[in-house]
């Protein structure tokens, strides 16, 4: 008994349950569960507030479709700040658990099982997720409460008995604790493979080779993806008929989108090798390709959660500046300066809502990032030891950081292109036209540039943000020290 309470995990072998809190990681997990619940809770508040400023209004208070259309764009939003959040939260927890391999074989040669250490993993995510939903509730109302505040100083028909006590808001925080439990138990299965053998080793993530072998994972990947991209023709079709054709794409874009996710470690490769190639043959240069693709699993899971940012914010930009053109399209004559105000309004609020979830997947960028340095304690020392100084051993981290973002980058520029524009066309396919009426048909796609300009600076100063910390650590270790490390 003795020597299984020297390998118990933190848990328990500490003063405190709560210790694994302290591990990395974990922070910036409570951290994404918190954005995500805050995010959700004032989308409830705003919707309602929305809701009820529309109803005091004279003109338009009887207007269902007004409050219908403002219900479904907060629970559509919500659901995808959630679903960014599951997908970081996964990823992050199977980082954790691929730097946890020998603590949890030591487990399993004493006699631990395979489930009973997934359980751990997860009722760990469970705690996560709790405490993240119980802080974003709190600073959600706050924000919800200062909104209210200032709104009412600019809004005339001010809403009378409006209180931010909304029953609705219950939804996001709870949905949030159970999409990182979710999350944390999915990004544990990596627990099941771990083997008794491997207590003998450290860290290990999978190779490209052993990765290729996984047939069912990628089934259901080509599944997912296969199926999405039926619905979305589905979507670009029922769309020439009825607007509700967006609902439809917006389904079939989650299961492709989730298709990619699960399969990325199959179609991210091809990206990052073309990207490797942009940034010489130096040595440094050299050693930073070769670990994005060594590894694709680690190099995938950073990878993703940028691709969705950048494809949601190029997504919404794309959809707004494709349905620009086609009302710009039936105008004659000169355009009223202001004519757009109120839409270019509406689509920077949306913006705004969206890169939300772009923070979401840059938070698990650093975090990742900086697990990976962590747990390649031993790879850098040896780096270091065969005569790369330190400043060559930062520049072969920050080259990483940009190798990833750069090709996570060009990756979401294309998504969101294409999803941008069917959006815009199972949307707007049955609008009718000007001047004898008939449906728009094919909507002709358009491209924002400034705010595609504004994306590639966003992601390049993510890079120099997300390779801070992990430079800094990769150098403090000595040589000798980290080479003897776990």
């Amino acid at each position: 008994m003795s020597a299984v309470a020297t390998v118990v995990p933190q848990t328990a072998a500490t003063g405190s349950r709560l210790a694994w809190l302290r591990d990395r990681g974990m922070g910036a997990s409570v951290l994404v569960a918190a954005l995500s619940a805050a995010f959700g809770v004032v989308l409830v508040e705003t919707t309602a507030y929305i809701g009820a400023v529309l109803q005091a209004d004279p003109f338009i208070g009887d207007s269902e479709t007004l409050a219908f259309v403002v219900a479904l764009l907060s629970v559509l939003l919500t659901a995808v700040a959630m679903y960014v959040a599951a997908i970081v939260t996964a990823n992050t927890f199977s980082t954790i658990v691929a730097g946890r391999t020998r603590q949890i074989a030591l487990l399993r040669l004493i006699g631990a099982t395979a489930r009973s250490q997934r359980s751990e993993v997860g009722r760990q995510g469970l705690i996560v997720g709790l405490i993240g939903a119980a802080i974003g509730l709190l600073v959600g109302l706050a924000v919800a409460a200062g909104g209210v505040q200032i709104g009412a100083q600019f809004i005339d028909n001010q809403p009378v008995g409006f209180t931010i006590a909304q029953p609705f808001v219950v939804l996001p925080v709870v949905g949030v604790a159970l999409t990182t439990w979710v999350a944390a138990w999915a990004g544990s299965r990596r627990v099941l493979s771990v083997t008794p053998l491997q207590a003998i080793g450290g860290a290990v993530e999978r190779s490209h080779d052993e990765v290729s072998g996984k047939a069912g994972r990628h089934v259901g990947a080509w599944v997912l993806l296969i199926a999405g991209a039926a619905l979305l023709a589905s979507g670009i079709g029922i769309g020439l008929l009825t607007p509700l054709g967006v609902v439809v794409s917006f389904v079939g874009g989650v299961l492709s989108f989730t298709g990619l996710a699960l399969g990325s470690v199959l179609f991210m490769p091809p990206v990052l090798r073309l990207v490797g190639r942009m940034f010489g043959s130096s040595a440094t240069a050299r050693l930073a390709a070769e670990n994005a693709l060594r590894y694709p699993e680690r190099s995938s899971r950073m990878a993703i959660g940028v691709v969705m940012g950048v494809t949601l914010v190029t997504m919404f930009a794309v959809a707004l500046e494709s349905s620009k053109k086609l009302m710009t399209n039936q105008l004659s004559g000169e355009i009223p300066k202001d004519f757009f105000a109120p839409f270019d309004a509406f689509g920077t609020i949306m913006m705004v809502l969206v890169a939300v979830s772009a923070v979401i997947a840059a938070v698990g960028l650093v975090n990742l990032l900086t697990i990976g340095v962590v747990q390649r304690r031993r790879e850098l020392g040896l780096l270091r030891s065969i005569g790369l100084s330190n400043t060559q051993v930062r520049r072969m981290v920050l080259l990483e950081a940009t190798h990833i973002t750069v090709a996570a980058t060009i990756t979401g520029l294309v998504l969101g292109v294409v999803y941008g524009w069917i959006a815009a066309q199972s949307l707007l396919g049955s609008v009718p036209t000007l001047p004898d009426y008939t449906p728009a048909g094919l909507v002709a796609p358009a491209v924002p540039w400034i705010p595609v300009a504004v994306i590639v600076v966003a992601t390049a100063v993510l890079t120099l943000v997300a390779a801070a910390t992990p430079t800094r650590l990769a150098t403090r270790v000595a040589p000798v020290e980290a080479l003897a490390a776990d």
